[in-house]
């Protein structure tokens, strides 16, 4: 990986809000080596909602549909509904995480990209939400400069204020519903696999693996971050293809993902689907812009 001799921008002070419930979770995920909550019930949900928080809520809605606009939704009550799924992953309200993720596109590998990998692989992994970064605070004027679209909209400025309120919900439901076995395996353990999966594409995805095209950054194509992912780890496509709702390129890069974009297409759900014109895909080649393709 490419080095740099650039004063990466410091840190200022802990995150306590964000470090207190993410790292409750991860020791609620400690339970699960306590046999006695163990459940197969238990352990199928942890996997269905890890697809449906992980790769719906954050995969697709967050990233593709309201990160890069590279689809969308009807009737627009959806969007609101799949950014609910989304808040249940524990990453945060959409607005904040969108707000931080077109910052990284914008200086991706830079000074001022919040997770850069230069700073080394813990940081880009996780150590960075950790911190408040000067300029990188979830404030108004941060929020209106990088999301201006989302913030510009009352239900997601609600739903951003409030997004705790629904992974706490789906917690309670699954204790109610299922015990503690539910609780701990579909809760606690689910949620820290959905969020080390999604920091594997800003860690993981900017050191190892295969660059197809030749982008700015240092963005690798991995497969198994893809596979975890649901084609997420195909970072290299992506940020030569930034608003492309197909991230893998190649036949044998699967992108469950965007089967999803092309069911609920089919279905009439999503529209207006934004795909690349690809001269080449041979490696170290970069490519042209997206188009549209509705």
């Amino acid at each position: 990986m490419t080095t740099t001799t650039a004063t990466l921008q410091q840190p200022s002070r802990i995150a306590w809000p964000s470090v207190i419930w993410i790292g409750a979770l991860h020791l609620g995920a400690l339970l699960a080596l306590y046999p006695g909550f163990f459940s197969w019930s238990g352990l199928a949900l942890c996997l269905l909602l890890h697809w449906f928080t992980g790769g719906v809520g954050i995969c697709l809605t967050y990233h593709r549909l309201l990160t890069h606009r590279s689809f969308a939704l009807r009737p627009r009550w959806l969007e609101y509904l799949f950014t609910i799924i989304g808040t249940c992953a524990s990453e945060g309200g959409a607005i904040g995480w969108v707000a931080d993720h077109r910052r990284h596109h914008a200086h991706s590998d830079e000074e001022d990209d919040a997770h850069t990998p230069l700073q080394g692989f813990f940081w880009a992994h996780m150590y960075w939400w950790m911190k408040t970064q000067e300029g990188h605070s979830h404030e108004p004027d941060y929020l209106k400069k990088w999301a201006p679209d989302l913030y510009a909209d009352p239900v997601h400025r609600w739903l951003e204020k409030y997004h705790i309120i629904f992974p706490i919900a789906l917690f309670v439901g699954l204790y109610l519903v299922g015990g503690m076995s539910w609780l701990v395996w579909a809760g606690f353990v689910r949620s820290v696999f959905v969020l080390h999966s999604t920091w594997l594409v800003n860690s993981a995805s900017h050191v190892w693996g295969y660059r197809s095209h030749v982008t700015r950054d240092h963005s690798t194509n991995l497969w198994w971050v893809a596979l975890l992912t649901y084609g997420e780890g195909w970072h290299n496509n992506h940020h030569a293809y930034q608003t492309s709702a197909r991230h893998g390129l190649r036949w044998w890069e699967v992108d469950l993902t965007y089967t999803a974009i092309q069911v609920m297409r089919v279905c009439g759900i999503a529209y207006n689907v934004r795909l690349p014109k690809i001269r080449s895909t041979s490696s170290q080649t970069a490519g042209p812009t997206p188009s549209s393709s509705s």
